[in-house]
């Protein structure tokens, strides 16, 4: 069966409409209305935590798809990603290639993943740090977790440790991504920022620190303190945990 064939994916309303028709007054055959009608309510009712990832991604795949039983999509999706997470991270071509995935279902996947980035950013940002630091890790991971090459950030702190920018400086490989010391410190200058955090993550899911990445921690450190600048931490992200260079000692 071919992929315009196996599904169709032109997005529609999500919720009114496409229980009862769809485009050119086609109904929905009952199965498929009432699994959604269902699935909405358990949602509404309960909320997203006692719902397995497939039937979350069966209720972001209803708009889409308006037609079809989404179930065997969502399944295909999490064996090919992973957890939820994984694939509304997932990169836009690596969407595009599975079979079932056309423009409209990786637009909603993209749109909940931006949806999820700027929840969390908002957390964060203008935030005391300190009081927030559970807060911020959760937006590293959102972001920066199921990322699949290396992306360097930094978090610039005013005098009273509120985070007053977050920037992602650089992206890399799977293993590496170029960090340029002067060029923090200077941006913290322009910034009026008084301290900064160092992120990255690791794609190999591993959070420990290479040798590389505790040199160049000492580098940015030194070129700080040359200017009055305080380096808080520096934080490694990996799939399911991260690595502070504070706690660990490293700083």
């Amino acid at each position: 069966m071919s992929k315009s064939r196996a599904f169709s994916d032109m997005p529609l309303p999500l919720f009114a409409c496409d229980a009862a028709e769809v485009s050119g007054g086609e109904k929905l055959p009952s199965y498929i209305r009432d699994h959604r009608t269902r699935l909405r309510a358990r949602f509404l009712d309960g909320g997203a935590a006692a719902m397995p990832d497939y039937e979350l991604l069966e209720l972001v795949l209803f708009r889409a798809i308006p037609r079809r039983d989404v179930k065997p999509l969502a399944h295909a999706l999490l064996a090919q990603f992973g957890d939820f997470n994984g694939v509304i991270s997932a990169p836009l071509e690596r969407l595009i290639a599975l079979p079932g995935v056309g423009e409209a279902v990786a637009t909603e996947l993209k749109i909940v993943e931006a949806a999820a980035h700027r929840l969390a950013r908002a957390r964060v940002l203008r935030r005391q740090v300190i009081s927030s630091w559970d807060a911020l890790l959760d937006y590293c991971h959102t972001t920066m977790a199921h990322a699949e090459v290396e992306q360097f950030r930094v978090f610039y702190l005013d005098r009273k440790n509120i985070l007053i920018a977050d920037e992602e400086q650089a992206r890399g490989t799977v293993d590496h991504v170029p960090v340029y010391p002067r060029e923090v410190v200077k941006r913290a200058l322009h910034l009026n920022a008084s301290a900064l955090i160092l992120v990255h993550n690791h794609p190999s899911g591993d959070p420990t620190p290479s040798a590389a990445d505790i040199d160049m921690t000492r580098q940015v450190q030194t070129a700080a303190e040359a200017l009055g600048l305080t380096l808080h931490d520096h934080i490694v992200i990996g799939k399911s945990s991260e690595v502070s260079f504070r706690s660990a000692g490293f700083l």
